[in-house]
């Protein structure tokens, strides 16, 4: 089965900190899944790495971030396409949940038919929109 994981559940893969639920868990270590991250989630990673509000274990250079991701955890990267901004536009406003690249992922686990994995309890109010949610916690 395919799934998308978000920004928190990406970076905690890289640091191995163990913050990932088993159930979480289970499904990314289970070989016949095929885990998937957003272009968008890669760039909110590179970000954060640059502006050192996440300091890795070993030190990664911002280049090095694709071949960490691809090829070390063997994750996907789900490139942010027309499809997925279209339905982006469709989403409701949720209160207190006004994080545009949460709703551009949101976007795209939608549009893709995938499940999404994160550790944000609030992305559990867009299973009206279509959302299946697994939460990290």
């Amino acid at each position: 089965m395919r799934y998308l994981i978000d920004t928190n559940v990406l970076i905690n893969q890289v640091e191995k900190d163990g913050e990932t639920s088993n159930d979480a868990q289970a499904i990314l270590d289970n070989y016949e899944n095929i885990i998937y991250v957003s272009s968008e989630s890669v760039k909110e990673f590179i970000y954060l790495l640059q502006d050192g509000r996440i300091v890795l274990k070993e030190h990664l250079r911002s280049l090095e971030v694709f071949d960490l991701i691809e090829n070390t955890l063997g994750i996907n990267v789900k490139y942010v396409a027309k499809e997925h901004l279209r339905t982006l536009v469709t989403l409701p406003q949720i209160e207190n949940h006004r994080d545009q690249n949460d709703r551009l992922i949101i976007a795209q686990a939608i549009t893709e038919r995938m499940p999404l994995i994160s550790s944000d309890g609030k992305f559990s109010k867009y299973r009206k929109c279509g959302l299946e949610f697994i939460s990290s916690k």
